[in-house]
Parts: C-alpha cells; structure tokens; sequence
C-alpha cells in the first residue's frame, strides 16, 4: 500500500515527507506505548499512535520506523516535525481514532507486524 493511498484511505494530512507518497509499506503497528514499539523486530512498518509528543517520534528514530500516523487529530509540533524531517520519516495525521485508523487501514491490506 503506498503512503498516499493511506493518506487518501484515513482522509489524512501530509505534515513530512510529501515527496515520499508513492513509497509502499506493508506493515503496521497501533500503540501508545513506545516501549512496545521498541519491541518490533521490523523496521518497514507504519507507526500508528496516538501519543503525539517529542519521545514519539525519538522511539521511531530509535526504532528506524519511517512512517508514522497520529491519529485522534494530534497536533504535530515544530520539534516533532523538525526531528522526523531530519531523519527521513513521513508523518501524517488524521481526525480519526486509532481503532478506526487501523481497521480501515487493515481492510485495505496493511498487514500487523504480528
């Protein structure tokens, strides 16, 4: 699934990477619990969080996640999008909830990392 059809598919917002949409990712993870983040052995997955802060987006740098989506219309900071541009990422945000998010997002073939 490509990033713009995820953008298109959870009416979401391009905040990073605008220039990546066409990029595919097959993978998926929902959590706000960074830690379990840390956990994942794979690095092409989509972030799907709603904890929207600086540690965030530190855990997916740590994590080499390049694709996050903030759901429940998170606001993205300055600093948060200063460090995801600076390390390549894509960010997107949506107005819709994680659960929704992800169950559309899985009924149009993103896969669970597990």
């Amino acid at each position: 699934m490509t990033i713009r059809d995820i953008v298109s598919a959870v009416c979401g917002e391009v905040v990073c990477g605008k220039d990546r949409l066409e990029e595919n990712v097959e993978y998926a993870f929902a959590s706000d619990l960074m830690s379990d983040v840390l956990t994942i052995k794979t690095d092409d997955f989509l972030l799907i969080t709603g904890l929207a802060n600086v540690q965030s987006v530190r855990t997916a740098e740590m994590s080499d996640v390049r694709y996050i989506l903030f759901v429940r219309d998170k606001a993205v900071t300055e600093d948060m999008a200063a460090i995801a541009e600076e390390n390549g990422m894509v960010v997107i945000r949506t107005a819709y909830s994680m659960f929704k998010s992800s169950g559309i997002l899985y009924g149009a073939g993103l896969k669970p990392v597990y």
